[in-house]
């Protein structure tokens, strides 16, 4: 009875994604979408995997994803794929989580279909992975398509630093006294020096896993963004699970922070 059932939900489920899709209001889609991959430890464990398998399994649920957000007319998407406080797991874990990153964001880059561009601290990164994450940069540098920002090595506290050091190097580059510089220093001014800059601010933000909470993730960008918190684990997350977090996104009354 229970393959029946799956059977029948996958014949139904393609027709009521798509009238899903159709329904959605198009001038009320966000255009920049973070989104937290969370769970995949988790998910290996009730499975009974070990924690490698829980990690391809979220992996090979990017491009997916990707795929769903081309099809609502997403522009930029910001994909948290590590942490900067991930990088102090044991190197038994975090070695074969590098090597999945690296293998998975190299792949997109080959589609030529993205443009990916990473963000975070990649000087806290082993040699190799930061090497190809700008390797999958150059790659798509002149690709027409969405944008995708890989964040690896990342942790909001750390990008707001790093804008801040940036803007004292800079300004003491050209003279500036710290008097001229506390007198004229500004919100715009530190969003021009972090790693998303020139970017729009992200719209609306996912969390899987049925975590509520922002763990770090694009701190000063998301001040006035929309969160959805799904529970299912990020290998687990479907089409039908990002249709309802944009449709979601949609019906909300938007206050920007207010």
């Amino acid at each position: 009875m229970a393959k029946w059932k799956d059977a029948i939900r996958r014949a139904l489920y393609p027709a009521y994604e798509a009238r899903m899709v159709r329904a959605l209001p198009r001038d009320r889609l966000p255009k920049h979408i973070g989104v937290m991959l969370d769970g995949n430890r988790r998910w290996a464990k009730a499975v009974g995997a070990d924690t490698a398998h829980g990690h391809r399994a979220g992996a090979a649920n990017i491009e997916p994803l990707l795929g769903w957000c081309e099809e609502v007319g997403i522009e930029v998407v910001t994909l948290w794929l590590l942490s900067t406080d991930n990088l102090n797991r044991p190197a038994a874990e975090l070695e074969p989580l590098l090597d999945i990153i690296e293998e998975a964001v190299l792949s997109l880059a080959d589609q030529r279909r993205w443009r990916v561009h990473p963000v975070g601290a990649l000087d806290l990164l082993p040699q190799r992975t930061a090497a190809r994450l700008k390797e999958a940069q150059e790659l798509t540098r002149d690709v027409d398509g969405m944008l995708v920002n890989i964040a690896v090595g990342y942790g909001g506290r750390r990008e707001i630093a790093d804008a801040v050091r940036s803007i004292l190097l800079e300004e003491a580059g050209v003279g500036t006294t710290m008097e001229e510089l506390a007198a004229k220093i500004s919100v715009e001014q530190i969003g021009e020096h972090l790693y998303t800059k020139g970017q729009p601010d992200p719209d609306l933000v996912i969390r899987t896993s049925g975590e509520q909470r922002l763990g770090g993730f694009l701190l000063w960008q998301s001040a006035r963004s929309e969160f959805y918190f799904c529970e299912a684990l990020w290998p687990d997350f479907r089409r039908v699970d990002f249709i309802r977090a944009i449709r979601a996104y949609a019906d909300r009354e938007r206050r920007f922070g207010q």
